[in-house]
């Protein structure tokens, strides 16, 4: 009988062996060819941009505090953008991804500690994808909370099928999902009639964030949505299942294409975080009904409050479309972190099943002692939970990326570093003000 585990040999093939390098890329000066070519992996990052929990987090930001909190996701999104970008340089230019790296350049222990953290976040993660399935499960289709949760662990099938069938499905099954959610809540704000001058000025820096603490704990929970610990991992991986050629000019290309990839599709996950946030304040604070943050009540009041019967059912299909999207990416994360950190392979299925289990007894738990109506607190502090780890992907990413002895010729230029620097800085700052705050009592 084929083992369910096997250790990886001492010469280290890369993470998702069965797809390293699997993709041609043109050789030809052709821009658009190219384009295409490395499309893809940007988009199963975007996802985890987009995921149930961000839902919760922008509910709850754009009722309760307006448009305010647009500023955070657009500053989320910009740090992203090049946080995600490094991981490309770092995949490119070493032919390791993130887990890999810390395995190969930090003590044993500190990389022991570093993949557990990991593997916090990942369940955390996945906590906040099986709750918004099965809150859409429910809305749609009036099944138990409690049941919906145990349904959604049989999306592991469909998540092996696709693998079987080469990265590409995978990526195509990734981008049309997106592009459903994108229409859907096209349609969303559309329908909320939003005020696009106060809009505009959500994006702009307000003080007020750092000064309240329940706008920064909202706002902590947002990075924590938007910049996710594990798609560090992920990116410096799939980034390496396109095929160039092993030069310099190659992997400087390379780098650029996969860099715009990555950016064109963050900008969507832009788009769908804000208007999740825009359709919130538009239709709840601004009639009065501060304190929606459940996804349930948020469903119940849509379609009355705007008058588009069709409202509410959109808004629940979307987030069975994310729940399930990001499902497809939370598995393949799942598989790099366990391989990059200890030279171990579980069985696709089985580490899929192990992450389910791990986030489905918390859930369950907290539904049945507390009750269906405690599901959002519980999205909320799962994205918390991802921006307290999210220093300890973030600062190593930056320390290899501007190490020349790891990076060579493809080192962060000295504009780089201090900004890649600076935003490490600015996420362990909000952090440790996040736990001075919840520790001081800053936010009862």
């Amino acid at each position: 009988m084929k083992k369910f585990v096997e250790m990886v040999s001492a010469s280290d093939p890369p993470s998702l062996p069965e797809v390293h390098r699997s993709i041609l890329v043109p050789t030809r000066r052709n821009f658009w060819r190219k384009l295409v070519a490395y499309a893809g992996p940007g988009y199963l990052v975007a996802v985890g941009y987009m995921d149930p929990g961000n839902w919760a987090t922008d509910l709850a930001g754009g009722a309760k505090f307006g448009y305010t909190l647009l500023s955070v996701i657009l500053l989320s999104n910009l740090m992203a953008v090049l946080l995600q970008s490094l991981c490309v340089r770092l995949g490119v230019a070493t032919g390791k991804d993130l887990a890999q790296a810390c395995r190969d350049y930090f003590d044993q222990r500190v990389s022991f500690f570093l993949w557990l953290l990991c593997e916090i976040a990942i369940a955390a993660c996945d906590l906040a994808e099986l709750l918004g399935s099965a809150i859409a499960l429910q809305l749609l289709f009036g099944i138990p909370l409690a049941i919906g949760v145990c349904v959604t662990a049989a999306d592991v099938f469909m998540v092996l099928l696709l693998q079987s069938k080469g990265f590409r499905y995978i990526e195509a099954v990734v981008v049309s999902l997106i592009t459903l959610i994108f229409l859907c809540f096209a349609a969303e704000v559309i329908f909320s009639h939003p005020n696009f001058g106060d809009v505009m000025l959500g994006f702009v820096p307000n003080s007020q964030i750092v000064h309240n603490p329940q706008m920064l704990y909202i706002a902590v929970g947002i990075l924590g949505a938007t910049v996710m610990p594990h798609n560090l991992y992920l990116h410096s991986s799939i980034v390496q299942t396109r095929r160039w050629q092993e030069n310099s000019q190659q992997k400087r290309e390379a780098i650029q294409f996969a860099t715009l990839d990555s950016t064109i599709a963050l900008t969507i996950a832009l788009f769908i975080n804000a208007a999740i946030l825009i359709l919130s304040a538009a239709t709840f604070h601004t009639s009065g009904n501060h304190q929606v943050a459940e996804i349930q009540d948020a469903y119940k009041l849509l379609s009355p409050t705007l008058g588009v019967p069709v409202a509410s059912a959109i808004f629940a299909f979307a987030l069975l479309l994310s729940g399930q999207n990001s499902t497809l990416t939370g598995t393949l994360a799942g598989q790099i972190v366990m391989e990059g950190f200890l030279r171990l392979r579980l069985q696709p299925w089985l580490r899929r099943l192990v992450t389910r289990f791990l986030a489905i007894t918390p859930a369950l738990v907290i539904i049945l002692w507390f009750g269906e109506g405690s599901t959002t607190n519980l999205l909320i502090l799962s994205q918390v939970i991802l921006s307290l780890q999210l220093p300890f992907a973030v600062v190593p990413l930056v320390m290899f990326t501007s190490d020349r002895r790891i990076m060579g010729e493809f080192v962060n230029p000295r504009w780089l570093k201090i900004l890649a620097g600076s935003i490490a800085t600015l996420i362990v700052g909000l952090n440790i003000w996040l736990l001075w705050q919840t520790f001081s009592g800053g936010f009862n």
